[in-house]
């Protein structure tokens, strides 16, 4: 009795001066918290007296009615939402990781100039998201950063951009370069840190949604020949661009995002068949699940035809690696099946082209795939209007393969392609097109064998955290991993062709990498 009695004197006392009891869980069951081994960088930060919440509000909030009053209708309206988006950030970080994802295509179309600096919205989310968690962590004392397994092959690929950046005849090209990989490594720890669990399913939502209006607006496009005259297809159509200014890295973006549809549609109706009895919201979830069986394979069927319209050969290869990946992991045991109906479907394209079955524009736009087999010899290869991009591309190529061997170790220095082009081009090829149009060979002759190892090691470690997903029990992070795993052999195979690294697609591959993290949080183990 005694016992109990000073126990109730205690609850009673806790609650009186709003503190918490300290003791377990109901029923002795440990709590199912998200949980990283984490590094304190500043487990003791001089105090931090913030101004009180109502006020600071309503002075952000007067600042935007006198802005409204005083700057066109356009601009306050921008400048009103631009605000609620800043109160949004602060208060819950995470929000702007969705806000990010989802401004990623779309901001470059209005691009902004800072202290003469070009920036655009996806630089200011940037920006915003990480001083949200920075000054949450000041007002809390604390700074923790979460211990996860790329940040270490990030770092090692970051520093050997900078020490090859040392060497480099041009510092105004070669700091944006390492800037990104900066910036990968940054978002991926804050997307860890700041991105509950539970709210994972709308870092999926915010991806899947841009992605959808880029390919929408790369139909329209498409059909109503809206862009440059270059781009124009068979004289009534156009080749879809977005607001990429080129149809490869548009292509390339829709190209991540298409297998996470694809993976997250199967996972739906699958997931919806094993428990069509049970009323409500599937795991993880942001919409019921009546509307997600009809977004998601909508959603795919609408990213993949903004690939299609792209007309980009290299993203078609891609995309079909990409596809029959996600396919294999969610169904391992009809891998054999798989296998032999792609090789059957291969060839049933191989005859459709040879009996003139697939229409000519896209037979030709395939068969020209068989040229970079080849490597033809560029120098003396006669240049065509059908052969000319094929060609171009191989020239870039042997320049990218000269830099490498005149600089072996670290290359002519991170984004200095076009700034030394001129020295290694060949013959008849002039333009330096801003890279080497192959992603490898690109680092090989701007950062060395040593840039390129490190590349390459980043690469294989993101692959295998994406694999590790796949096999788990939770068959939402299953799915998740299908999708990003699908998305990384997409830019493993476009990439040959192309550089996928610009206008921001690389903040894409650290909110994935960030949401496998966040979904496989239990499973890192320090």
């Amino acid at each position: 009795m005694e016992q109990t009695e000073q126990n109730r004197l205690v609850l009673t006392k806790c609650c009186n001066d709003g503190t918490r009891p300290v003791g377990p869980p109901r029923g002795g069951r440990k709590m199912n918290m998200q949980h990283f081994p984490r590094t304190s960088l500043a487990a003791k930060l001089p105090p931090f007296q913030a101004p009180p919440a109502p006020v600071f509000l309503v002075g952000l909030l007067l600042v935007c009615a006198v802005s409204i009053t005083l700057l066109p209708l356009t601009m306050g309206i921008a400048l009103l939402a631009a605000g609620a988006i800043t109160i949004a950030v602060l208060i819950r970080p995470w929000v702007g990781l969705v806000a990010l994802a989802i401004a990623i295509p779309w901001a470059a179309a209005w691009p902004l100039s800072v202290a003469g600096v070009a920036l655009d919205g996806t630089d200011l989310l940037l920006v915003l998201t990480v001083a949200a968690w920075l000054a949450q962590g000041v007002v809390r004392r604390r700074i923790v950063v979460p211990r996860l397994p790329l940040i270490v092959p990030l770092l090692l690929f970051a520093g050997i951009q900078a020490v090859a950046l040392v060497g480099a005849e041009s510092y105004r090209e070669g700091l944006p370069e390492l800037l990104k990989w900066v910036q990968v490594l940054v978002l991926y720890v804050v997307v860890a840190a700041v991105l509950p669990k539970e709210r994972a399913g709308w870092l999926v939502a915010g991806l899947l949604l841009a992605a959808v209006s880029q390919a929408v607006f790369g139909v329209y496009q498409f059909l109503n020949q809206t862009g440059p005259d270059e781009f124009v297809l068979m004289g009534r159509f156009l080749r879809a661009y977005g607001t990429f200014r080129q149809p490869n890295p548009f292509a390339g973006y829709l190209g991540l995002a298409a297998p996470l549809a694809v993976s997250l549609a199967i996972w739906v109706w699958s997931a919806t068949m094993a428990t069509r009895r049970e009323p409500g919201r599937l795991a993880i979830d942001v919409v019921p699940r009546s509307w997600q069986q009809i977004a998601l394979p909508l959603a795919s069927v609408v990213i993949c035809l903004g690939v299609l319209v792209s007309w980009s050969r290299g993203a078609w290869l891609a995309l079909a690696a990409a596809l029959l990946v996600v396919f294999l992991a969610h169904a391992r045991r009809a891998a054999p099946a798989l296998i032999v109906a792609a090789a059957a479907l291969a060839w049933i394209m191989v005859i459709f082209g040879l009996t003139d079955l697939l229409p000519a524009s896209i037979s030709a736009r395939i068969g020209d795939l068989g040229d970079y087999i080849g490597l033809v010899d560029v120098a003396r290869t006669e240049v065509t209007g059908a052969s000319f991009s094929v060609i171009e591309r191989l020239a870039h190529w042997q320049a990218a393969i000269n830099m490498w061997t005149d600089h072996p170790w670290l290359g002519v220095g991170p984004g200095n392609y076009a700034t030394v082009y001129e020295l290694y081009r060949l013959p008849r090829w002039q333009d330096a097109l801003g890279h080497a149009h192959n992603v490898y060979l690109n680092i090989a002759g701007e950062s060395g064998v040593l840039g390129l190892l490190g590349y390459l090691l980043l690469w294989a470690a993101g692959i295998w955290q994406a694999l590790r997903s796949t096999a788990s029990n939770r068959r939402f992070v299953a799915a998740v991993g299908a999708g990003v795993l699908g998305g990384l052999v997409h830019a493993t195979v476009h990439n040959v062709f192309d550089n996928l690294w610009v206008q921001h697609i690389y903040l894409v591959l650290a909110l994935m990498f960030g949401l496998l993290a966040v979904l496989n949080s239990d499973e890192i183990k320090s």
